[in-house]
């Protein structure tokens, strides 16, 4: 009889993308020519840890529970501020924000907040549904129009072979990601290809070249965008089907933003299917709460009590 298969620590998958991003930071601002200032990595990780670990308390008194980062010592803490890690240090590199540093505070607090307002019940949990961000960055891009992401000023250091090597390094190490931890490349292939299907159409269509159509894909952005972002597994659907929506829908809504004019594109696309899929688990936990409720056995009448017998009625009897 065969041994079981392992079971993979899925913390062990966000403690590895926690660390790739962490170490692109560093290589960013050191070799690669990252625009954004260090002080930007500073505000993001300081509200980042602070804004989890006050949203966390809070929201563990709201319902008598225990806080996620209590009671397991430091390696505890650690996981638990992973995710918030993740969060601040990616808005850090995608965002620029000159020197309004209240604007990147701000877009961290956001999006690490939308994790405790934007929730819905799956499976007897509260999970939620936005990616954080990606919600953030669209807010801050729509509310302040003159920030912006620098996606192509991610390797203005580097030159020659390496402007191929970093990008495949990345998608080598998103694979593996996502191989291993995620489960999520039916997102990735069919983001993909309906995005070169889409591409494919456009470029017939209005009579353009099909390479300046795809060239977005050999972005550092967008492979960022197509192995972390749409594939986060606490916002992304898990089921084979579902996986193929998701990731088709998000290609079809890049190619209307995109006919549209709308600039960064493939930011509001992951909002708008990520709000539309949100919506969609919202109508079907109502739903699920109907059905329990009507299963529920109604409980019995209660029987009326004895009537008191006075004088007259003994008497009477």
């Amino acid at each position: 009889m065969s041994a079981p298969a392992k079971v993979r620590d899925p913390r062990n998958g966000l403690r590895m993308s926690a660390t790739m991003a962490t170490v692109f930071t560093i290589l960013g601002h050191t070799v690669f020519g990252f625009e954004q200032s260090l002080a930007q990595v500073f505000v993001a990780l300081a509200t980042g840890y602070s804004s989890a670990l006050g949203f966390e308390w809070i929201d563990a008194r709201a319902n008598g529970r225990a806080p996620g980062f209590a009671g397991g010592g430091v390696r505890k803490l650690v996981d638990f501020l992973l995710s918030a890690h993740m969060t601040s240090i990616t808005l850090s590199f995608l965002l620029y924000v000159n020197r309004q540093l209240w604007i990147m505070a701000f877009a961290v607090a956001l999006a690490i907040g939308s994790k405790y307002v934007l929730r819905v019940r799956q499976n007897g949990r509260l999970r939620h549904f936005m990616n954080p961000s990606n919600l953030a960055l669209a807010v801050v891009l729509v509310a302040y129009q003159w920030t912006g992401v620098l996606p192509w000023g991610f390797t203005i250091e580097i030159s020659g072979a390496w402007k191929w090597i970093v990008p495949l390094i990345i998608v080598m190490l998103g694979m593996r990601l996502n191989l291993l931890f995620t489960g999520r490349f039916p997102t990735i292939a069919s983001w993909l290809v309906t995005f070169i299907a889409l591409g494919a159409g456009r470029a017939l269509v209005r009579h353009t070249p099909i390479a300046a159509e795809l060239v977005p894909l050999t972005g550092v952005a967008m492979v960022l965008f197509t192995f972390y972002m749409i594939t986060d597994p606490q916002t992304s659907p898990s089921r084979l089907p579902n996986q193929v929506l998701f990731g088709s829908a998000i290609a079809a809504a890049y190619s209307v933003l995109l006919l549209l004019h709308v600039q960064y594109m493939m930011f509001y696309s992951v909002t708008a299917i990520a709000a539309l899929r949100g919506l969609g688990l919202y109508a079907l936990s109502l739903r699920v709460q109907a059905a329990e409720q009507a299963r529920a056995p109604v409980p019995a009448a209660a029987a009326p009590p004895p009537r008191a017998q006075g004088i007259v009625g003994d008497l009477s009897g």
